[in-house]
């Protein structure tokens, strides 16, 4: 079945929601060969994931997955983020997201981080939390007490997805052979928390807008999926992206809220306080130089481009799930939750 669904890919052809629910069963079989999965999951991403099988791969594994204890009526009265960069730009940047989403937390909004170790780059949201000595093997009842006790509680993937065991090594493969996979994407949706609030950064501006519809249609209230531009590749002569909002250059935006619809827009940083800054600025290393960059910045002694880059996301994160009107106050809220020693407590206080 794998087979004849990675002949239908190849030849461009979109699979449907039912094929899409078989070829999951084909993927978690520890039966069928990893060189088969990668093969199909190549094609798909040669062809190009539509909203719809992302959609349907999202929700079948989600059927798939544990779920943590949390109470609906909880969830009614707080709104619950996640902020997270797909991955696939490949661009070595430090952490940002994982950054980010501890300044959230510090600033009183609940953060349910989803991630894994890194596929492709040296150093996910897993690895640097490990390094920062937060814990991140948290069973499904203790990260729904860290929830609700501390506003931060970290969700590894492989606690809660036990059947992606048998999609790791194809994955690995495509990471080996510099191949993104629908995985990159699927992280987000797969949040067993279900948040309310997200905010998610893709490496290609095209996939914003169907990745922000398909958050829409299981259930996010507020959403925004973006792409950041960079200084242009010499290279490839164009503007390479970043899978985050980017402090060195434009950055498109797909966004909706419960209280509006959906809308595309390009969003310009001229009215930002902003250092000048280039990639360069913004990369990190393994787990461990990232730990440390992250430290420097929550303690509020970076204060370079990296913090700028921590500024922007955490600050569209805060505006994303309410806690402030625009995406300027957040930036302020952001700055301040640091400079008052709030973020740099939060660490500590989660790796106590």
């Amino acid at each position: 079945m794998l087979e004849a669904l990675t002949i239908q890919l190849a030849a461009a052809q979109a699979l449907s929601a039912e094929q899409v629910r078989h070829a999951v069963t084909a993927l978690t079989d520890e039966a069928i060969a990893a060189p088969t999965k990668a093969e199909f999951l190549a094609r798909l991403a040669q062809k190009g994931e539509t909203a719809e099988e992302i959609a349907a791969f999202a929700s079948t594994l989600r059927e798939k997955s544990i779920h943590p204890p949390i109470e609906n009526s909880w969830r009614e009265l707080n709104e619950i983020l996640d902020i997270v960069g797909t991955g696939g730009d490949r661009l070595g940047t430090f952490n940002i997201s994982t950054t980010s989403a501890i300044v959230c937390a510090a600033a009183g909004v609940v953060v349910a981080k989803h991630g894994n170790r890194a596929v492709t780059s040296q150093s996910g949201s897993a690895d640097v939390l490990e390094a920062l000595g937060i814990r991140i093997d948290l069973s499904p009842a203790e990260a729904a007490v860290a929830l609700r006790e501390k506003k931060f509680a970290f969700f590894f993937a492989p606690n809660f997805h036990p059947a992606f065991k048998h999609i790791a090594p194809a994955r690995k493969l495509c990471a080996e052979r510099g191949q993104r996979t629908i995985f990159n994407f699927l992280g987000p949706l797969l949040n067993p928390a279900h948040p309310t609030a997200m905010l998610v950064g893709v490496p290609r501006a095209e996939l914003g807008a169907a990745l922000a519809k398909v958050l829409q249609a299981l259930g996010v209230r507020r959403g925004m999926v973006v792409t950041g531009k960079v200084a242009a590749e010499k290279a490839a002569g164009q503007a390479a992206t970043i899978d985050e909002l980017s402090t060195l250059g434009d950055n498109f935006v797909a966004e909706f809220y419960h209280e509006r619809g959906f809308t595309k827009s390009l969003l310009t940083l001229e009215n930002f306080p902003l250092q000048p800054a280039q990639l360069a600025d913004l990369l990190g290393g393994d787990k461990f130089q990232n730990a440390e960059i992250t430290r420097q910045i929550l303690a509020g002694k970076d204060r370079g481009p990296k913090r700028d880059a921590v500024l922007l996301n955490a600050g569209a994160a805060l505006f994303v799930a309410g806690k402030t009107k625009s995406l300027a106050e957040g930036w302020e809220l952001a700055g301040e939750t640091i400079d008052a020693g709030a973020a740099s407590a939060k660490l500590a206080e989660l790796a106590s």
